[in-house]
């Protein structure tokens, strides 16, 4: 195919091939009268010759020709003219034949005898999906170079905000600091954490993701440093840690707040001395892991309180990362719903276009208070719900906004034990995300904001059989 800037400049080249002479002059005469830049050739071969020294953009090649037919020429020209367009013509055309040459590469098959419409029709139709064509590759690499502008791994923005956030993760992740990445639930900060990593020294090494608040407190050391057989009742067998399967690479600690006491002073040795020290094993092992923490509590209030190590927390808080919700960066907003349906549109097998003006209007007024995962999952709920290409304002249910008031729990609570209180609490909320997604366990974890293992975990401490 030429050039968008000689297809601008100068004649669209056609040629064509046929051994019968009357049907060269014939069509070379009316695609001339119509402005097309026209050569001809007598066979397959000679065609595979004048495309080897001229750039074409349009080739109409009958199909029954002695020396090369039409089929081994396209079977010939198929490798190296991507862009090339081929309108195939036979006295002896059947619907195997048409669909054989499609297969081959042609664009399109007439019949002869033809009309002269029926040629221009054919190459109109051609140019226009052409055009299309070039305006989708134009549109695709507007789209690349808009998103790598704004885009750091996984993360995408163009607030002031994340460029700032975006700019400090690219320098750090060239070094091994220890990094504590902070911000309210549903910000992205597993996802910062993976892009440092693969951005750095180590991406080709593992990242290995551990949620502190998901592993049951007696299981954490087990799992976070190893054990050895005999080291408890059940350790039949010994079992590398998390750490050491991190080494050379990344270990991200996410939740860092949930950590027990007993446990913040291992981790300190960990960061201190490069090694740890398997459950029920008297020497250390040496590893080489980066650390990443995060963290949607303060940790500074936890230090004042005494439930948080401050030694640990200034080993941790080497470089601070702080991820603002989504509600102090609404600009956002329209990008990360581009983004977000393009990934949907993959998983959901859907050709959702895009979001209607006063969908979009009713998406930057809404709080936002579960940040950017609560902006996936509206529109993931809006992608199911809608038939057409393009969502609206009716598809989205959105939560109340934050500080609206709750009504009181029906038959609260009448002790005062924090924990009591926080176990029946939680039991009940597990209890209606299951009755709100018809006991789908995977969909209720993801409303509960917690991982499917941890509902599970909780599912049969709390009794609840559903």
């Amino acid at each position: 195919m030429t050039s968008e800037t000689q297809e601008s400049t100068s004649p669209l080249a056609i040629l064509i091939i046929d051994d019968e002479e009357n049907m060269r002059h014939m069509l070379g005469s009316l695609l001339k009268r119509d402005g097309y830049a026209v050569e001809t050739a007598a066979d397959g071969q000679e065609g595979l010759a004048r495309l080897a020294a001229t750039a074409f953009d349009f080739v109409l090649c009958d199909i029954k020709m002695p020396n090369m037919d039409g089929m081994a020429f396209l079977r010939a020209v198929k490798p190296q003219a991507e862009n090339l367009t081929i309108i195939m013509m036979s006295a002896y055309g059947t619907i195997d034949l048409a669909v054989e040459a499609m297969k081959l590469g042609a664009y399109d098959f007439i019949s002869k005898p033809f009309k002269s419409d029926e040629v221009r029709m054919a190459i109109e139709k051609a140019l226009e999906r052409d055009r299309l064509k070039r305006e989708n590759r134009l549109l695709r690499e507007q789209i690349r170079r808009f998103e790598e502008r704004h885009q750091f791994g996984s993360l995408v923005a163009k607030s002031e905000a994340m460029k700032k956030v975006f700019e400090l993760a690219i320098k750090v992740a060239q070094y091994n600091t220890t990094v504590l990445i902070e911000g309210e639930s549903g910000t992205g900060k597993e996802l910062v954490a993976q892009a440092i990593h693969n951005a750095g020294p180590r991406q080709s090494k593992p990242l290995v993701p551990v949620n502190c608040g998901a592993i049951p407190e007696a299981l954490l050391e087990s799992e976070l440093f190893g054990h050895v057989k005999g080291a408890f009742t059940g350790a039949d067998r010994n079992k590398k840690g998390l750490f050491e399967e991190a080494h050379g690479g990344t270990i991200f600690l996410d939740e860092i707040g949930e950590l027990p006491i007993s446990l913040q002073v291992k981790l300190l040795r960990v960061l201190q001395e490069g090694e740890i020290r398997p459950v029920g094993q008297s020497g250390s092992i040496k590893v080489d892991v980066r650390v990443m923490a995060a963290t949607s509590r303060k940790l500074e209030q936890m230090v004042a309180a005494g439930s948080f190590r401050e030694d640990l927390y200034y080993r941790l808080n080497v470089i601070r990362v702080e991820l603002p919700p989504l509600r102090g960066r609404t600009e956002d907003i329209p990008l990360l719903c581009h983004h977000i349906l393009d990934h949907f549109n993959q998983s959901l097998q859907r050709k959702v276009k895009g979001i209607a003006p006063a969908a979009m209007a009713l998406l930057l007024q809404h709080s936002w208070p579960g940040n950017v995962r609560e902006l996936e999952n509206a529109i993931e709920r809006a992608m199911v719900l809608a038939d057409a290409d393009l969502l609206q304002a009716d598809h989205f249910s959105l939560s109340a906004p934050t500080g609206a008031q709750r009504p009181p729990a029906q038959g609260g609570y009448e002790g005062f034990s924090i924990k009591n209180a926080q176990k029946i609490m939680e039991k009940e909320l597990i209890i209606k995300a299951l009755k709100a997604t018809d006991a789908n366990r995977t969909q209720a974890a993801r409303l509960l904001e917690i991982s499917h293992p941890s509902l599970l975990s909780k599912m049969k401490a709390y009794e609840i059989d559903m």
